[in-house]
Protein backbone atom coordinates (compact mmCIF):
# COMPACT_ATOMS: atom_id res chain seq x y z
CA UNK A 1 0.00 0.00 0.00
CA UNK A 2 1.23 3.43 -0.75
CA UNK A 3 1.39 5.69 1.87
CA UNK A 4 0.99 9.35 0.90
CA UNK A 5 1.58 10.65 3.93
CA UNK A 6 4.97 9.37 4.29
CA UNK A 7 6.05 10.09 0.48
CA UNK A 8 8.65 12.40 0.33
CA UNK A 9 8.13 16.11 1.19
CA UNK A 10 7.19 18.62 -2.04
CA UNK A 11 10.42 20.63 0.09
CA UNK A 12 14.05 19.83 -0.22
CA UNK A 13 16.80 20.98 1.91
CA UNK A 14 14.51 22.34 4.88
CA UNK A 15 17.53 22.88 7.03
CA UNK A 16 19.17 25.92 4.58
CA UNK A 17 15.99 27.82 4.47
CA UNK A 18 15.21 31.20 6.12
CA UNK A 19 12.37 31.09 9.18
CA UNK A 20 10.81 33.19 6.79
CA UNK A 21 11.32 30.67 4.32
CA UNK A 22 10.03 27.83 6.22
CA UNK A 23 7.17 29.28 7.95
CA UNK A 24 5.59 30.30 4.60
CA UNK A 25 6.07 26.99 2.90
CA UNK A 26 4.25 25.37 6.28
CA UNK A 27 1.52 27.72 6.00
CA UNK A 28 1.29 27.15 2.45
CA UNK A 29 0.73 23.84 2.76
CA UNK A 30 -1.27 24.05 6.03
CA UNK A 31 -3.98 26.06 3.06
CA UNK A 32 -4.34 22.85 1.54
CA UNK A 33 -5.76 21.24 4.26
CA UNK A 34 -8.81 23.17 4.77
CA UNK A 35 -9.49 21.93 0.22
CA UNK A 36 -8.64 18.61 1.20
CA UNK A 37 -11.17 18.44 4.17
CA UNK A 38 -13.68 19.96 1.79
CA UNK A 39 -13.77 17.12 -0.61
CA UNK A 40 -14.51 14.67 2.21
CA UNK A 41 -17.67 16.54 3.36
CA UNK A 42 -20.28 14.29 1.83
CA UNK A 43 -18.06 11.33 3.87
CA UNK A 44 -18.12 13.61 7.00
CA UNK A 45 -22.11 14.22 6.26
CA UNK A 46 -22.99 10.42 6.25
CA UNK A 47 -20.80 9.69 9.66
CA UNK A 48 -22.68 12.54 11.00
CA UNK A 49 -26.20 11.70 10.51
CA UNK A 50 -25.79 8.53 12.18
CA UNK A 51 -23.77 9.53 15.00
CA UNK A 52 -26.83 12.19 15.56
CA UNK A 53 -29.32 9.09 15.11
CA UNK A 54 -27.56 6.90 17.80
CA UNK A 55 -26.88 9.65 20.34
CA UNK A 56 -30.51 10.46 20.10
CA UNK A 57 -31.12 7.00 21.32
CA UNK A 58 -28.94 7.09 23.73
CA UNK A 59 -25.94 6.23 22.34
CA UNK A 60 -22.30 7.50 22.88
CA UNK A 61 -19.67 8.88 21.00
CA UNK A 62 -15.91 7.26 21.56
CA UNK A 63 -12.92 7.65 19.62
CA UNK A 64 -9.73 5.33 19.44
CA UNK A 65 -6.63 6.45 18.18
CA UNK A 66 -2.37 6.05 18.88
CA UNK A 67 -0.11 8.62 19.33
CA UNK A 68 -1.16 12.46 17.62
CA UNK A 69 -3.99 11.07 16.35
CA UNK A 70 -5.43 9.63 20.15
CA UNK A 71 -4.11 12.98 21.68
CA UNK A 72 -6.63 14.70 19.12
CA UNK A 73 -9.59 12.79 19.50
CA UNK A 74 -8.89 12.96 23.76
CA UNK A 75 -8.99 16.72 23.49
CA UNK A 76 -12.19 16.85 21.05
CA UNK A 77 -14.01 14.98 23.30
CA UNK A 78 -12.80 17.15 26.38
CA UNK A 79 -13.69 20.18 25.43
CA UNK A 80 -17.47 18.47 25.08
CA UNK A 81 -18.72 18.97 28.58
CA UNK A 82 -17.05 22.60 29.14
CA UNK A 83 -19.15 23.65 25.84
CA UNK A 84 -21.97 22.39 25.21
CA UNK A 85 -22.89 21.20 29.03
CA UNK A 86 -22.97 17.31 28.13
CA UNK A 87 -22.04 14.39 30.70
CA UNK A 88 -18.48 13.65 30.02
CA UNK A 89 -19.65 10.41 29.11
CA UNK A 90 -21.45 11.20 26.03
CA UNK A 91 -18.18 11.82 24.14
CA UNK A 92 -14.78 9.55 25.30
CA UNK A 93 -11.51 9.67 23.69
CA UNK A 94 -9.41 6.71 24.16
CA UNK A 95 -5.70 6.25 23.40
CA UNK A 96 -3.43 3.30 22.98
CA UNK A 97 -1.21 2.76 26.14
CA UNK A 98 -3.80 4.88 28.22
CA UNK A 99 -3.62 8.26 30.05
CA UNK A 100 0.01 8.40 30.09
CA UNK A 101 0.27 8.20 26.79
CA UNK A 102 -1.34 11.49 26.37
CA UNK A 103 2.03 13.40 27.09
CA UNK A 104 4.62 10.33 26.41
CA UNK A 105 4.56 7.63 24.25
CA UNK A 106 4.00 4.12 25.38
CA UNK A 107 6.14 2.06 23.55
CA UNK A 108 4.50 -0.83 21.39
CA UNK A 109 1.21 0.67 22.67
CA UNK A 110 -0.21 1.06 18.72
CA UNK A 111 1.16 -2.37 18.26
CA UNK A 112 -1.07 -3.83 19.87
CA UNK A 113 -4.44 -4.83 17.85
CA UNK A 114 -6.47 -6.68 21.17
CA UNK A 115 -6.29 -3.94 23.60
CA UNK A 116 -8.60 -1.46 22.12
CA UNK A 117 -11.73 -3.27 22.32
CA UNK A 118 -10.73 -4.02 25.88
CA UNK A 119 -10.18 -0.51 26.73
CA UNK A 120 -13.93 -0.05 25.23
CA UNK A 121 -15.01 -2.84 27.42
CA UNK A 122 -13.90 -0.63 30.30
CA UNK A 123 -17.13 1.66 29.60
CA UNK A 124 -19.70 -1.01 28.80
CA UNK A 125 -19.78 -0.32 25.16
CA UNK A 126 -23.03 -1.76 23.58
CA UNK A 127 -24.65 -1.20 19.82
CA UNK A 128 -26.15 2.05 20.28
CA UNK A 129 -23.05 3.70 20.87
CA UNK A 130 -19.99 5.06 17.67
CA UNK A 131 -16.87 4.51 17.24
CA UNK A 132 -14.62 6.35 15.63
CA UNK A 133 -11.24 5.25 14.49
CA UNK A 134 -8.42 7.70 14.14
CA UNK A 135 -4.97 6.99 12.23
CA UNK A 136 -3.99 9.39 9.68
CA UNK A 137 -1.79 6.67 7.92
CA UNK A 138 -4.49 4.34 8.48
CA UNK A 139 -2.74 1.09 9.47
CA UNK A 140 -2.58 1.48 13.26
CA UNK A 141 -2.57 -2.21 14.16
CA UNK A 142 -4.58 -0.96 17.68
CA UNK A 143 -7.31 0.86 15.56
CA UNK A 144 -7.89 -1.40 13.10
CA UNK A 145 -7.92 -4.22 15.67
CA UNK A 146 -10.69 -2.07 17.84
CA UNK A 147 -13.07 -1.41 14.92
CA UNK A 148 -12.54 -5.04 13.79
CA UNK A 149 -13.65 -6.28 17.18
CA UNK A 150 -16.93 -3.66 17.29
CA UNK A 151 -18.18 -4.22 14.20
CA UNK A 152 -18.10 -8.19 15.35
CA UNK A 153 -20.24 -7.16 18.08
CA UNK A 154 -23.05 -5.15 15.41
CA UNK A 155 -21.19 -1.69 16.78
CA UNK A 156 -21.08 0.99 14.30
CA UNK A 157 -17.56 2.32 13.29
CA UNK A 158 -16.39 5.53 11.56
CA UNK A 159 -12.55 5.95 11.04
CA UNK A 160 -10.80 9.06 10.08
CA UNK A 161 -7.42 8.58 8.07
CA UNK A 162 -5.20 10.40 4.82
CA UNK A 163 -4.22 7.71 3.12
CA UNK A 164 -6.84 6.50 0.10
CA UNK A 165 -8.00 2.62 0.51
CA UNK A 166 -6.03 2.41 3.84
CA UNK A 167 -7.06 -0.90 5.89
CA UNK A 168 -8.88 0.94 8.58
CA UNK A 169 -11.70 1.77 6.25
CA UNK A 170 -12.13 -1.67 5.52
CA UNK A 171 -13.37 -1.73 8.71
CA UNK A 172 -15.43 1.39 9.36
CA UNK A 173 -18.93 1.43 8.01
CA UNK A 174 -18.45 5.31 8.09
CA UNK A 175 -14.64 6.03 6.43
CA UNK A 176 -13.53 9.61 6.38
CA UNK A 177 -10.87 9.90 4.30
CA UNK A 178 -8.98 13.41 3.92
CA UNK A 179 -6.52 13.31 1.71
CA UNK A 180 -3.66 15.75 2.93
CA UNK A 181 -0.25 14.19 0.87
CA UNK A 182 3.01 14.68 1.58
CA UNK A 183 4.21 16.11 4.83
CA UNK A 184 6.31 19.34 5.02
CA UNK A 185 8.51 17.25 6.99
CA UNK A 186 8.72 14.12 5.37
CA UNK A 187 6.22 12.17 7.60
CA UNK A 188 5.26 14.50 10.58
CA UNK A 189 1.57 13.79 10.53
CA UNK A 190 1.43 15.69 13.43
CA UNK A 191 1.34 18.47 10.67
CA UNK A 192 -1.20 19.01 7.92
CA UNK A 193 -2.58 15.33 8.56
CA UNK A 194 -2.86 16.17 12.48
CA UNK A 195 -4.74 19.40 11.17
CA UNK A 196 -7.29 17.81 9.18
CA UNK A 197 -8.38 15.64 11.75
CA UNK A 198 -8.41 17.96 14.14
CA UNK A 199 -10.80 20.04 11.53
CA UNK A 200 -12.78 16.50 11.03
CA UNK A 201 -13.46 15.74 14.56
CA UNK A 202 -14.36 20.01 15.17
CA UNK A 203 -16.51 19.18 12.77
CA UNK A 204 -18.34 16.09 14.08
CA UNK A 205 -18.78 16.95 17.82
CA UNK A 206 -19.87 20.27 16.84
CA UNK A 207 -22.46 19.56 14.01
CA UNK A 208 -23.48 16.77 16.34
CA UNK A 209 -24.49 18.55 19.28
CA UNK A 210 -26.29 21.32 17.61
CA UNK A 211 -28.20 18.58 16.44
CA UNK A 212 -29.39 17.25 19.38
CA UNK A 213 -29.91 21.14 20.51
CA UNK A 214 -26.94 22.15 22.90
CA UNK A 215 -26.52 25.03 20.74
CA UNK A 216 -29.93 27.83 20.58
CA UNK A 217 -29.60 30.12 17.59
CA UNK A 218 -25.49 30.89 17.31
CA UNK A 219 -25.40 30.06 21.26
CA UNK A 220 -23.54 27.79 23.48
CA UNK A 221 -26.68 28.43 25.62
CA UNK A 222 -25.45 25.01 28.00
CA UNK A 223 -21.76 25.83 28.86
CA UNK A 224 -20.59 25.57 31.90
CA UNK A 225 -19.89 28.36 34.12
CA UNK A 226 -16.64 26.83 35.14
CA UNK A 227 -14.72 30.23 35.27
CA UNK A 228 -14.49 34.44 35.40
CA UNK A 229 -14.50 34.60 31.46
CA UNK A 230 -17.46 32.03 30.45
CA UNK A 231 -20.17 33.86 33.14
CA UNK A 232 -19.47 37.16 31.54
CA UNK A 233 -20.12 35.94 28.01
CA UNK A 234 -22.78 34.12 29.59
CA UNK A 235 -24.58 37.23 30.85
CA UNK A 236 -23.34 39.10 27.47
CA UNK A 237 -25.85 36.29 25.59
CA UNK A 238 -28.71 36.78 27.76
CA UNK A 239 -27.94 40.52 27.07
CA UNK A 240 -28.34 40.62 23.85
CA UNK A 241 -30.45 37.98 23.05
CA UNK A 242 -33.04 39.38 26.09
CA UNK A 243 -32.59 43.16 24.94
CA UNK A 244 -31.96 43.93 28.54
CA UNK A 245 -28.79 45.88 30.17
CA UNK A 246 -25.56 43.67 31.48
CA UNK A 247 -26.15 43.93 35.42
CA UNK A 248 -29.53 42.33 34.76
CA UNK A 249 -28.05 39.62 32.73
CA UNK A 250 -25.91 38.69 35.22
CA UNK A 251 -28.08 38.68 37.82
CA UNK A 252 -30.32 36.02 35.72
CA UNK A 253 -27.67 34.20 35.27
CA UNK A 254 -26.84 33.97 39.18
CA UNK A 255 -30.45 33.37 39.71
CA UNK A 256 -30.99 30.22 36.89
CA UNK A 257 -27.64 28.93 36.41
CA UNK A 258 -27.17 28.51 33.01
CA UNK A 259 -28.05 30.44 29.89
CA UNK A 260 -30.75 28.11 28.67
CA UNK A 261 -32.93 28.09 31.81
CA UNK A 262 -32.19 32.00 32.21
CA UNK A 263 -33.50 32.68 28.78
CA UNK A 264 -36.44 29.83 29.14
CA UNK A 265 -37.47 31.76 32.09
CA UNK A 266 -37.90 34.92 30.86
CA UNK A 267 -39.68 33.86 28.10
CA UNK A 268 -42.07 31.95 30.17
Amino acid sequence: MIKYTEQDSHYRHLEQMAVEELLHNINKEDISVAHAVNKALPQITALVKKTVELLKNGGRLFYIGAGTSGRLGILDASECPPTFGVSPDLVVGIIAGGDKAIRKAVEGAEDDRDQAILDLQAYGIDSKDMVIGIAASGTTPYVIGGLKACREQQIKTGCITCNPGSPVTEHADYPVEVLTGPEFVTGSTRMKAGTAQKMVLNMITTSTMISLGYVKDNKMVDMQMSNQKLKERGALIIANQLSIDFESAKELLVKYGSVRAALESYEL
